[in-house]
């Protein structure tokens, strides 16, 4: 190493607080408020690793990087040398056009290591390396100007955890797998992996930004501590760019849910795009009110619910109505046309009466439907029409195949300003409501009302911890008719495993773009705290923070509107007292409306009883909230 790089090297580690130890070649890139550590070094043999220590506490050992390669050549490794490194700072922020809070910082130290070799293709790749004070990312790089392309077998990236932890991982439409100690793995797993590790230590694992190549998919040998990546990454050649490996960190499991490191590690919206039409809200959907009665009147899907609905969300300000399966002809069928079947009609009457209510009307679209007729001419006869959005549904193929489709009907949708909402077995969220706005959500996970097999309690406050980490979700939160026994409704006539109060407080604490609400008018009607409540979210948020929580226990979660500060909590099949600071609030006195689950309420045999209280309160009381069994609490502020 020459004495100009060595210069370089020092001042580099001075500007950016890393330590670099230019004789054996090891390197460590420090998050700004300096808690976290990321140490990278070559060995003897070439090959590159990492490991990742958090206050002073190691997390995860020395873990390989890189590919091994068709030919088995395994890159970096013997003949590939260190020729550059470089770093800078960021030191900004992000104003997403919605989001979990209005502002949010965009601080990282960055440092990038460029190999080497003398022949073979590739002959340079390199390692960027980020850290952020709520965790750690890289990613691998071929620049342009290498010739030809180098097929791989596999990404060599581990996660070498120093103990035996304890995991949670999605599970499609399923139980969250966990809680599972690493050594119990045996097999693939799928991200987000959610960690505790020792106390106060908790670790999600994921990616961002995945351009080409399968999606992410973690594997694990039982007895072991060591996870690796299964996925197989797409060929190496001139201009590659893997997905981001990231490390989400947090001193409690709300830090991961709060995060927007995911979307931070995403590119700005294409400045081609405006983006302004993107309005969050809460929406009302027909496909559950399908069979459902009231005073006379039975709900299908068809004109005169619907006329219904749009007035019911107008008069609650609610800003869509989304339209399910069979709007053009049944959904699967290979003749059933998405622009001139069935109800075609009938539907742009209904956007055009929504217009004049202020409720945009999004459209389903199964991807039958979405294959057989050219996609380009359906999504912008939508737009023509005025639609809202598209609901995409049965998207069919592997993750990999899906995954381009996704981001070629995401960029579709945004040409002609329609808002897309993914669901049955989606690509994970990575990040893309950054640089698409208008990818309002998805169902990664299992909508609750489908889940009757799956869906309990203690689901719901597994999956906000798992799932939630990687993105917005979908979950069809917010059913108000909890009777016992079977309903009239044509699809899951079942009460969903929770109580009134609880189904409106998940509807807070879940993250998504588009709160897709899944009853009837008169049973929100009959709760008026309630609706006031649901009213109430009107997003975009200025602020989240999950407050309290434990993984597969309960969680308390804070959104704030314009004029609101709003709080949802939610536990498992254990009822619970929670005794809840309110130094989330601002100086000043404030009116509270509180909505707690009955002394004798439970989540199997008695959903549908509340109380409601009011006080005046400041942010130096403490409140003290009971949850009945599968229950939660809804509470609003309001400044006076």
């Amino acid at each position: 190493m020459n004495k100009r790089f060595l210069v370089f090297t020092l001042l580099l580690a001075v500007g950016l607080g890393m330590c670099i130890s230019c004789t054996t070649g090891e390197y460590e890139l420090t998050s700004p408020d300096k808690k976290l550590v990321m140490q990278i070094q070559q060995e003897d043999n070439g090959e590159l690793t990492y490991a990742f220590t958090a206050n002073r506490t190691p997390l995860i050992n020395k873990s390989s990087l890189g590919f091994k390669l068709e030919s088995e050549e395994v890159i970096p490794s013997s003949g590939w040398k260190i020729e550059d490194v470089s770093g800078r700072q960021v030191r900004g922020e992000w104003k997403p056009l919605w989001g979990k809070r209005a502002v949010v910082p965009d601080h990282f130290n960055e440092l990038t290591i460029t190999l080497t070799r003398p022949s073979g293709i590739p002959d340079r790749m390199e390692l960027v390396a980020r850290a952020y004070n709520d965790g750690i990312a890289f990613q691998y790089r071929i620049p342009s100007g290498n010739a030809g392309e180098a097929k791989v077998l596999s990404e060599q990236t581990a996660y070498n955890f120093a103990d035996d932890y304890t995991a949670w991982f999605y599970n499609g439409e399923n139980y969250n797998i966990g809680p599972e100690k690493l050594t119990e793995t045996d097999g693939t797993r799928f991200p987000v992996m959610t960690v505790k590790a020792v106390d106060n230590h908790y670790l999600a694992i994921h990616e961002a930004n995945l351009e080409t190549g399968a999606p992410l998919v973690l594997q694990s040998k039982g007895g072991e501590r060591l996870f690796s990546v299964a996925s197989k990454p797409a060929t190496l050649l001139s201009g590659y760019t893997s997905a981001w490996r990231v490390i989400l960190y947090g001193t409690t499991p709300g830090v991961l849910t709060d995060s927007h490191l995911i979307e931070l590690l995403n590119p700005d919206p294409d400045p081609a795009y405006d983006f302004s039409w993107v309005k969050p809200g809460m929406a009302v959907w027909d496909w559950r009110i399908n069979g459902a009665e009231w005073e006379g009147f039975k709900y299908t899907m068809s004109y005169p619910s619907w006329i219904r609905m749009v007035d019911f969300a107008a008069a609650q300000g609610f800003k869509y109505l989304v339209l399910d399966a069979n709007w053009y002809g049944p959904e699967f069928a290979s003749d059933s046309h998405p622009v001139e079947g069935d109800k075609a009609k009938d539907v742009q009457n209904l956007i055009a009466y929504g217009k004049e209510k202020g409720v945009g009307i999004w459209l389903y679209l199964n991807d039958v439907g979405g294959r057989k007729f050219p996609i380009e001419e359906t999504l912008k006869q939508y737009g023509d029409w005025g639609a809202a959005g598209v609901k995409y549904g049965f998207m069919s193929g592997s993750q990999e195949e899906k995954n381009p489709w996704t981001r070629k009907i995401t960029e579709l949708c945004a040409k002609n300003h329609l808002l897309v909402d993914y669901h049955d077995g989606p690509v994970h969220p990575y990040g893309q409501m950054r640089t698409w706005p208008n990818a309002v959500t998805r169902e990664y996970c299992h909508a609750q009302l489908d889940a009757h097999r799956v869906f309990e309690p203690k689901t719901f406050v597994t999956t906000v911890f798992v799932n939630m980490v990687a993105g917005p979700v979908d979950m069809n939160n917010g059913m108000f008719d909890l009777r016992q026994g079977h309903t009239t409704r044509v699809d899951e006539s079942q009460p969903v495993p929770s109580t009134l109060v609880s189904e409106a407080a998940r509807t807070l604490i879940v993250f998504s773009g588009v709160t897709i609400l899944p009853d009837i008018p008169e049973f929100y009607e009959k709760y008026p705290a309630l609706l006031d409540y649901l009213s109430s979210q009107k997003m975009p948020w200025k602020e989240s923070r999950t407050l309290a929580g434990e993984i597969g226990e309960y969680i308390v979660m804070m959104r704030q509107t314009e004029d609101a500060y709003l709080v949802g909590a939610a536990t498992n099949e254990s009822g619970r007292t929670i005794d809840l600071p309110l130094t989330f609030l601002e100086e000043g006195i404030f009116d509270a409306e509180i909505v707690e689950d009955s002394d004798d309420a439970h989540y199997l045999t008695n959903r549908e009883t509340l109380k409601v209280s009011k006080k005046q309160v400041t942010n130096k009381d403490i409140l003290k909230l009971k949850l009945a069994p599968g229950g939660g609490a809804c509470l609003k502020f309001i400044k006076q």
